[in-house]
């Protein structure tokens, strides 16, 4: 899991978005939150690509919710982790169980970019070069 918070990181990539950002405060299951879950109904959007902080609390219980609502789910699994690898492999099992797929950082940003020689394919993969540990 990567330290700190990526916030102000967020702000500086995307400054609208970040502004836009739903704001919730101790709810364990974003959709839980009204305001998150009208957010996401009014994407009209079915399929969700979910990451948390943690995978055994922040990302398991939205997406297990997502899913019951009929959601297609993926769960960018490297994207959090949890306080121990038996938390983060079972709040992993469990979400594969209920039906979403599983995927990494590098799986998603290659899905979405289909060819790297296009501009959203150049774009992507410069993201990717920078994810790359420097030796």
């Amino acid at each position: 899991m990567r330290p700190g918070p990526l916030l102000s990181e967020l702000k500086d990539i995307a400054p609208e978005e970040f502004a836009a950002r739903v704001q919730r405060q101790g709810v364990v299951n974003a959709f839980d939150d009204e305001h998150f879950a009208a957010a996401v109904k009014a994407t009209g959007r079915t399929n969700l690509i979910i990451a948390g902080v943690t995978n055994d609390v922040c990302t398991v219980y939205p997406t297990l919710t997502a899913l019951a609502a009929g959601n297609q789910v993926q769960v960018v699994a490297d994207a959090g982790g949890s306080p121990s690898k038996i938390a983060d492999d079972i709040s992993i099992r469990r979400m594969d169980k209920a039906g979403a797929t599983i995927t990494t950082t590098n799986q998603l940003l290659a899905e979405l970019a289909q060819n790297w020689t296009t501009e959203n394919g150049s774009k992507i993969i410069n993201i990717l070069m920078e994810l790359l540990p420097q030796s």
